[in-house]
C-alpha cells in the first residue's frame, strides 16, 4: 500500500500517504513474541523469532495502511466480514491477520521448499547421485523464487510497493553515509541495501542447498520432515549472515552479499519524491537521526536537548541494531 513501516527497538512507526495526499504518521510499540532479552540474543535462534515477528508486524501495518483506502471508498462490512466480526467479538482484525500469516507461511514452504524437492525428485529415475539431486532441487527452488519475483514484479499495485522499497532503502543509505535526511539527499541515494529481506529470502534457498547436500536420509518421508524441520535453522543462520553483512566490509562477505543486491534490481525500484517524503516521515517518528549523524560523522546541530544513541534497528528483515529498515512487500519487508 501507499506507506512505509520502520523500526527502532522496540518503537515503530507506521507512514501512509492518504488519498488526501496528507501523510498520516502512527508510532506504537511492538515488543515480539518472545520477551525474553537472553533468548533474543542468543545467534540463530534470535533470527527464527525475528523472522516471525517480521511477518506479523508486517501484516500488522499491510492492514493499517489498507484500511486508508477503505475508508475512501467507504466500503460497508459484508455479512461474513459481520458474522465473523461477532463470532470473535470485535477481533475479527487479529484473526484476519493471524490466519493471513499461517496461510502465507504455508504457502510459502510449499512453493519455495517442498515443490522444487518434488521436482528434484523426478531425476532419481535417471539420476543416483544424492548430491545431484540436491544442487538441482537447490537449482529450481532459485529458479521458482525469481520468477515468483519477476511475475509479481508486473503487477500495477507491486511496482508501487517497490518503489517504496526503494524510497525505503535510499533513505537508510542517506544516514548512514552521514548525508543529512532530506528530499534531495535520499533521492540521490541508492535503492540497494545489504540487509534487505530480499537479500535475507535469496540467502535462505542457498543455504537450503547447503544443508540438504550435506544432510541425507533414505527414507522418502524422513526427507520432507528434515526438510520442514530444517526451516527454522535455515533461516536464522541465513539471519546471521545478513546480520554479518550489515557490519562488515570484508571482501568475502562483500562478494556473497552480491547476489542478494542483484535480486534487490526485481524487488526494488526508483521512487518518485512523493515517496520519499513518507519514507522521512516514518524515519523521523522512531529515530533521532541528527544524533546518530553527530555521533558517528562528527556533525554539529544547534540543540541543546541533542542525546546520542546507537543506529536503530531499521535494517534487517529481523530488526537488528542498524539504521535501516524493517522489511515489506512480503510481511518481512517494509514497504507497508
Amino acid at each position: 500500500m501507499e506507506g512505509i513501516m520502520m523500526k527502532n527497538g522496540d518503537k515503530y512507526a507506521v507512514a501512509v500517504r492518504k488519498p488526501d495526499q496528507e501523510i498520516e504518521v502512527k508510532v506504537e510499540e511492538y515488543k515480539g513474541i518472545i520477551k525474553n532479552k537472553k533468548i533474543k540474543s542468543l545467534p540463530v535462534v534470535r533470527g527464527v523469532f525475528s523472522f516471525i515477528d517480521s511477518l506479523v508486524l508486517g501484516m500488522k501495518t499491510l492492514m493499517y495502511s489498507a484500511d486508508f483506502f477503505m475508508e475512501d471508498e467507504e466500503m460497508e462490512p459484508g455479512r461474513v466480514e459481520k458474522a465473523l466480526d461477532k463470532a470473535t467479538k470485535g477481533k475479527a482484525d487479529s484473526v484476519i491477520m493471524g490466519g493471513t500469516v499461517a496461510f502465507s507461511v504455508v504457502m510459502a514452504v510449499v512453493i519455495f521448499m517442498m515443490l522444487p524437492y518434488f521436482l528434484a525428485g523426478v531425476l532419481r529415475h535417471v539420476i543416483s547421485s544424492e548430491t545431484l539431486i540436491a544442487l538441482a532441487e537447490g537449482v529450481l527452488r532459485l529458479v521458482i523464487f525469481a520468477g515468483y519475483i519477476l511475475l509479481i514484479s508486473r503487477m500495477k499495485d507491486i511496482q508501487r510497493v517497490f518503489m517504496y522499497h526503494g524510497a525505503e532503502h535510499k533513505c537508510i543509505n542517506c544516514i548512514e553515509h552521514g548525508l543529512e535526511l532530506n528530499t534531495e539527499n535520499v533521492m540521490g541515494s541508492s535503492k540497494q541495501h545489504k540487509r534487505c529481506g530480499t537479500s535475507f529470502l535469496l540467502f535462505v534457498m542457498i543455504v537450503s542447498v547447503i544443508f540438504f547436500i550435506f544432510i541425507r536420509v533414505d527414507s522418502p518421508v524422513w526427507r520432507v520432515v528434515i526438510r520442514l524441520l530444517l526451516i527454522p535453522v535455515i533461516a536464522g543462520v541465513s539471519y546471521e549472515f545478513i546480520r554479518l553483512a550489515g557490519r562488515s566490509e570484508n571482501k568475502v562477505v562483500e562478494f556473497l552479499s552480491k547476489p542478494g543486491l542483484w535480486m534487490q534490481n526485481m524487488t526494488t525500484r526508483e521512487p518518485d519524491e512523493s515517496m520519499v517524503e513518507v519514507a522521512i516521515a516514518s524515519v523521523e517518528a522512531v529515530f533521532d537521526w541528527k544524533a546518530y549523524l553527530a555521533e558517528n560523522f562528527n556533525w554539529e546541530y544547534p540543540r541543546e536537548d541533542m542525546v546520542s544513541q546507537a543506529p536503530a534497528d531499521m535494517a534487517d528483515p529481523t530488526g537488528q541494531a542498524d539504521p535501516a529498515e524493517a522489511e515489506g512487500s512480503s510481511p518481512a519487508e517494509a514497504g507497508a
